[in-house]
């Protein structure tokens, strides 16, 4: 609903003919709402009121308007994004809003080449929930950090087949667009999503899926497809996320469909302060039921395991293992994993824990969750086989190799497993079909960071990138190195498709200087000459290579190279910031500094042929299949670490090449995951890293907009008189008679074969901003369709009247002729009266039905009466039959009571005479009575150690004839101080004894008819006050009692004495 305000209507300034447009009217509580159409453009308006409430078609919020001369009819849809009712496209939409929301698309921006215009743009949009914005056809994401609504169904409805630039941006409309040209066109798609931990990468993939899912429909092979893609996630982020300083929910690991590379499965031995290891290993201690734990010998305990120790065991994260690991469970059996499947994959998880206890708590049985034999594994853990000229030699490791290969056999474990589990999500999402089909690819990326240092700092034990705990800069090396080509790929992408666009629209063509990174790709990976050979060349070279002759070599070979910067090469102000040990690389996104501290260990990375061997024997389904036995037959050295890093990259690349690409890049607002929180410094360093300047200054180095020429036209046919209100000729020729009329200088715009390209953004808000001033004379036009509403109306209630008069005289007519009508069915209507009222009040109507009536029932009544006690239920009776009804309900109710008392066994009857007097008693006048209603009454109510006392009792104390009606453990207060006594009450057919709880000993013997009052309270206490004659001087005058069951106790005793005691 729009909530709306007017001034009086403006004054008609032209002579616009009253036939343009179509004209609807509709009538509402608080005025008349006029929807019309004026030369394809949409108005809808409320005249001479000054406020009203009114449905549009379009989606909206509530917003304040006034039509006059100089303000137009301005909305706001439902994502805060101004719309002008009934408009074309919503960038231009919200062009004359730009300096409030800024604009949609950077390519509008007139300063393009500022940095601090580009974040101010982000910062509008994100302080008016605004999180998406273009650049071109690249989506920029900004993390909110709370729930928007704007991904529910109805808006994925809205975002399906609609044209890019026709709704405002979100993920859906890339999605929608990359979805269509896949179904429609058969194009191969991908969609690469970037940005640094915690930007809502993930959270960026899972709406891709979910639109996907969403727009493939509801047939069953799409449904069980749809399901295993949105079931994947919580296993994939359970086995390859992770908390981190900067995100609770962050992958460590870049995945593209069923390529997996660079997992960092580092995180498995070791981690820094604040952060976590993989969820999976929280999830199955917290989530497993008992039995499950106990099978895997595993404890709930987190400091029970070495892997786990270091870790942050703070609850106060926003995930919940418990509910987290149901989910995993769940996922598991949609992707069609087995239940056997499912205990070797948590068997491998559960061996990876234990292995951290290796050498420090651990015995033997562990190693039955792999399924290896504990010696060989033992002695794999402590030995090392080398084969060499034909001799086999065996040596033992020191305590420094041994735990090397430890973790090292526990990261292989780990990331083969991910690597298996990946593949076989692949597997089950792959078509019945053997045709070929086309894919569309989701890429989810780390993105390129930067840091005061890359590098290590030791600091407690701990190393520290600047501020942050990171495992090495080997692995920043190679996220780097990753988004230095994905950056590649893209400027070379977004070059070609817009010559292939200008080529297709006939335009020429004009070169862009951009900076091509290609020559930093090949300072990494160049053969023979790139950082990744010489790496590689000192990793597998004899002698004593370490980290820091790996940095001589690569000074000595690549200080010619303007992009690599060693300390020695440095200037002065960078060798006080920079180690001995580290060099620079001058990337797109800026300079990096790297320490070699671990760069051979990382790029080795073996894992001794002793543990590979020991793992080939395994009995765990899935570890045979991860560790084959094929491994042990090659002699050839594994691949380096980042050499299998460069390969996958390539092949990724290759397959990207292949796809038409669409870009998503994530930004977070502050470090602190704060909602509404917008650190300009922090997203200043993102947009640098992320090279969006770079992709924006590509993208507008030639034409700003462009536009077909219908929905141009459809547009701004208004600023034309040649072109208003409709242009019958071709729409090339209508927008080259707009762009005349307005002026257009020769350089700021190109006519291609289908589109318009304009050059820069200001020409656009110039003709967007004389498209919002045309629109106020087009309300001239209101008032002439006003006006003739006005007569039509008269007419119309003028018609209405005459047609009252007519029905009023057919009303006069109609009823003289049902007048002798009815006095000629008075005989038939008696008859059907008497029929139809039989069952009410007798008349002389329907006296002989009622008859008949009376002994239906009866009849009725015989075979329907309540068989049960209980049942109230009594047949229904005609009217005449109601009292007779009344009196024989009673008399059967009473016969079937009576029938009911006659069974009753003498124990049930006792029962119910007590329940009778207690509640003559109690009812309405001891609280606690309402709880003694439904238990029977126990006349032993004695604990276990005094019931073996009341039978000597009764043996040795009880006099002939005396027998016990009641007995119970029972309080007793004294008189001076309260103090509680611990005392039994038997209660015989004449006397009542108090006697000493554990002894039996007799404290009080009382004739019943000495007894002469009982006094309770009305509250829900269970004290007694038990009052005998003053004359009995051994005996104190009051007794007071806490007596338990106190209701069932008293009815016993005045069953007893009923006509000698009195309860108060």
């Amino acid at each position: 609903m729009v909530n709306c305000s007017f001034s009086d209507p403006p004054v008609s300034e032209g002579g616009i003919s009253q036939s343009w447009g179509d004209l609807r009217l509709t009538e509402l509580h608080s005025g008349l709402l006029v929807n019309f159409t004026l030369g394809g453009l949409a108005i809808a308006a409320m005249l001479r009121l000054k406020a009203f409430t009114c449905p549009l078609h379009s989606r909206v919020k509530d917003c304040d308007c006034l039509i006059n001369r100089h303000s137009p009819l301005y909305l706001c849809d439902g994502h805060g994004d101004s719309r002008i009712a009934g408009g074309q496209g919503a960038m231009e939409r919200d062009l004359h809003a730009r300096d409030v929301v800024g604009v949609q698309d950077f390519v509008l921006l007139e300063n393009y080449q500022s940095e601090e215009a580009f974040v101010d743009n982000l910062k509008k949009r994100f302080k008016a929930n605004l999180i998406y914005t273009y650049i071109g056809q690249v989506l920029v994401s900004v993390n909110p950090y709370r729930n928007l609504n704007i991904y529910t169904t109805e808006t994925i409805k809205e975002y399906q087949k609609v044209l890019f630039y026709e709704a405002p941006p979100h993920v859906f409309a890339l999605t929608d667009i990359a979805y269509r040209s896949l179904i429609e066109e058969n194009r191969e798609q991908c969609i690469l999503i970037s940005g640094e931990s915690g930007s809502g990468k993930t959270e960026a993939s899972k709406k891709v899926l979910q639109f996907i899912a969403e727009a493939a429909g509801n047939n069953d092979r799409v449904v069980t497809v749809k399901n295993k893609l949105l079931k994947s996630n919580p296993v994939l982020e359970a086995f390859g996320n992770a908390k981190t300083n900067r995100n609770d929910n962050s992958s460590r690991f870049g995945k593209y469909m069923d390529i997996e590379f660079q997992f960092t499965k580092s995180r498995v031995v070791q981690q820094f302060t604040g952060e976590r290891n993989f969820h999976i290993f929280y999830q199955l201690l917290a989530g497993a039921d008992d039995a499950s734990l106990s099978k895997l010998h595993l404890k709930r305990n987190l400091d029970t395991y070495f892997y786990l120790t270091n870790a942050d065991k703070d609850n106060a994260i926003s995930v919940n293992d418990k509910q987290d690991f149901l989910e995993v469970k769940e996922a598991l059996n949609t992707i069609g994993l087995t239940e056997q499947e499912q205990e070797n994959l948590f068997a491998i998880v559960a061996s990876v824990l234990h292995m951290g206890n290796v050498g420090f708590i651990e015995d033997e049985g562990k190693s039955e969750l792999l399924g290896c034999d504990y010696r060989q594994l033992s002695e794999a853990f402590t030995h090392r086989t080398i084969e060499a000229h034909g001799d086999v030699v065996t040596t033992p490791l020191n305590r420094e190799l041994a735990i090397y290969a430890r973790d090292a056999l526990a990261k292989a474990v780990y990331d083969r497993l991910f690597t298996w589990l990946v593949r076989r999500l692949n597997d089950s999402l792959k078509p019945q079909t053997a045709r070929k089909n086309a894919v569309m690819g989701i890429l989810d990326i780390y993105g390129f960071e930067i840091f005061e240092r890359n590098g290590y700092v030791k600091n407690n034990n701990v190393y520290v990138i600047g501020h942050k705990p990171f495992s090495s800069s080997f692995e920043q090396f190679c996220i780097n190195f990753c988004n230095e080509k994905l950056q590649q790929l893209f400027i070379e992408l977004t070059l070609k498709s817009e010559q292939e666009e200008y080529l297709r629209e006939g335009i020429e063509w004009e070169p862009v200087e951009y900076f091509n990174n290609k020559v930093i790709c090949d300072l990494i990976e160049e053969k023979h000459k790139g950082i990744i050979s010489l790496l590689d060349e000192e990793c597998l070279r004899p002698g004593d290579a370490t980290d820091l002759t790996f940095l001589e070599k690569i000074n000595e070979k690549l200080t010619y190279h303007q992009h690599y910067i060693s300390h020695r090469k440095a200037d002065i102000k960078t060798q006080k910031i920079m180690g001995r040990d580290e060099f620079q690389l001058i990337h797109y996104a800026g300079n990096v500094t790297y320490n070699v501290k671990g760069f051979l260990d990382k790029n080795n990375d073996l894992l001794f042929r002793d543990l590979r061997e020991a793992m080939t024997k395994t009995k765990n389904s899935i570890t045979q299949e991860i560790f084959p036995v094929s491994e042990l037959n090659s002699k050839k050295r594994p691949e380096t670490a980042i050499t299998q890093f460069r390969d996958s990259l390539n092949n990724l690349m290759s397959i990207l090449m292949d796809k038409e690409p669409s870009y998503i890049r994530c930004i977070k607002p502050n470090d602190f995951k704060m909602a509404g929180q917008f650190d300009d410094k922090i997203v200043t360093h993102q947009v640098k890293y992320l090279g969006l300047m770079e992709n924006l200054r590509v993208r507008r180095a030639g034409f700003a907009y462009r536009r077909p020429y219908e929905l141009f036209l459809n547009r701004y046919k208004c600023l034309s008189p040649v072109t208003w209100p409709n242009f019958r000729g071709p729409a090339k020729e209508g927008v080259q008679a707009i762009v005349s009329h307005l002026g257009y200088d020769k350089d700021e715009y190109r006519m291609g074969k289908t589109k318009i390209f304009i050059r820069f953004p200001k020409t656009l808000f110039t003709t967007e901003d004389a498209f919002q001033a045309k629109k106020h004379d087009i309300a001239a036009i209101i008032q002439s369709h006003w006006k003739g509403l006005m007569q039509r109306r008269r007419y119309k209630k003028m018609k209405e009247s005459a047609v009252i008069i007519q029905k009023w005289i057919r009303r006069f007519l109609a009823q003289r002729l049902a007048e002798k009508r009815r006095k000629a069915a008075i005989v038939i209507r008696r008859f059907i009266n008497g029929f139809i009222t039989r069952n009410g009040p007798e008349t002389e109507e329907n006296r002989a039905f009622m008859e008949l009536a009376k002994a239906q029932y009866l009849m009725r009544l015989s075979r329907s009466l309540p068989q049960k006690l209980l049942d109230n239920s009594w047949p229904p009776y005609p009217h005449v039959c109601k009292e007779a009804s009344y009196h024989l309900q009673r008399m059967h109710k009473r016969w079937q009571a009576r029938k009911y008392r006659k069974a009753l066994a003498p124990e049930k009857k006792i029962q119910f005479e007590l329940k009778i007097l207690a509640e003559s008693m109690f009812k309405d006048k001891k609280k606690s009575y309402e709880k003694s209603v439904g238990p029977f009454f126990i006349d032993d109510r004695l604990n276990e150690e005094q019931k073996p006392l009341r039978q000597s009792f009764e043996v040795n104390n009880l006099q002939s004839g005396e027998k016990i009606l009641y007995a119970s453990s029972v309080i007793k207060y004294d008189r001076h101080g309260y103090k509680p006594r611990e005392r039994a009450l038997l209660l015989t057919n004449k006397r009542v004894y108090l006697l000493e709880g554990k002894t039996f000993k007799i404290k009080h013997n009382l004739p019943l008819e000495y007894v002469l009052e009982l006094v309770l309270t009305t509250e829900s206490d269970n004290l007694l006050l038990l009052r005998i004659p003053p004359d009995m001087k051994k005996d104190k005058v009051t007794n007071t009692l806490l007596i338990n069951f106190i209701t069932s106790a008293l009815g016993v005793i005045f069953t007893q004495h009923q006509d000698n005691l009195v309860c108060q």
